[in-house]
């Protein structure tokens, strides 16, 4: 029942812009660092960017910084993930995902070695010409 469902994916020129949806059922992220990961294809899942449960902590990968912004609307019990002057290194299969008690740093750069609660399915975000 518990579940991730990600959404918004798609293909964009460069210089383009996406925002991605995560839509949590079954638990509540109200008590949950969140975050988004991605997979580009024959590379490891990395980090994008994280929040703290409360907003009030956040972390970005260097690649990101100044282009990606992470925000939450938790009436909606849903993740955002806004991604403007995207270019073809950003593509990949992004992921959202939860994790209870740990810090956003453990989160988005340490989840390897504790492990993550919940991951989603994952959707696929092109950046091509």
């Amino acid at each position: 029942q518990v579940q991730l469902v990600e959404s918004g994916g798609g293909l964009v020129q460069p210089g383009g812009s996406l925002r991605l949806s995560c839509a949590a059922s079954g638990f509540t992220l109200d008590y949950y660092a969140i975050g988004w990961f991605r997979q580009a294809p024959g590379k490891e899942r990395e980090g994008v960017s994280c929040m703290s449960s409360s907003g009030g902590s956040t972390w970005y990968a260097d690649s990101v910084k100044g282009r990606f912004s992470i925000s939450t609307d938790n009436a909606k019990n849903t993740v955002y993930l806004q991604m403007n002057s995207l270019t073809p290194e950003d593509t990949a299969v992004y992921y959202c995902a939860a994790m209870t008690r740990r810090t956003v740093q453990t989160m988005c750069i340490w989840w390897p070695y504790y492990g993550m609660d919940y991951w989603g399915n994952g959707t696929l975000v092109t950046v091509s010409s």
